[in-house]
């Protein structure tokens, strides 16, 4: 990631880049945090989320196939969601 910025409360804008196939680009995914907790071993753990989209085209993620229904096999958009858990040292 290259930046971090705050929106609100509990979430975030995480600005980085994203290489898929040896194509870079730059991406932003929201992040909201989810708290912090002990696990069962009493770890203390920070939770968060992160959410984003992107197009596959702009990767050079091209193929596609029609459906006899019509419409296509595979969207252009990409889901990105991430749970991530973060252990928080003394």
């Amino acid at each position: 990631s290259s930046k971090l910025e705050k929106t609100d409360d509990d979430n975030w804008q995480l600005t980085g880049d994203l290489t898929i196939k040896d194509v870079t680009k730059p991406v932003k995914l929201d992040v909201e945090f989810g708290g912090v907790g002990k696990d069962p071993w009493g770890n203390t753990k920070a939770g968060f989320s992160l959410s984003g989209k992107i197009n596959r085209k702009d990767w050079g993620l091209n193929w596609n196939a029609a459906l006899e229904a019509g419409g296509v096999l595979v969207s252009d958009d990409v889901r990105i969601l991430c749970e991530v858990q973060y252990a928080i040292q003394a």
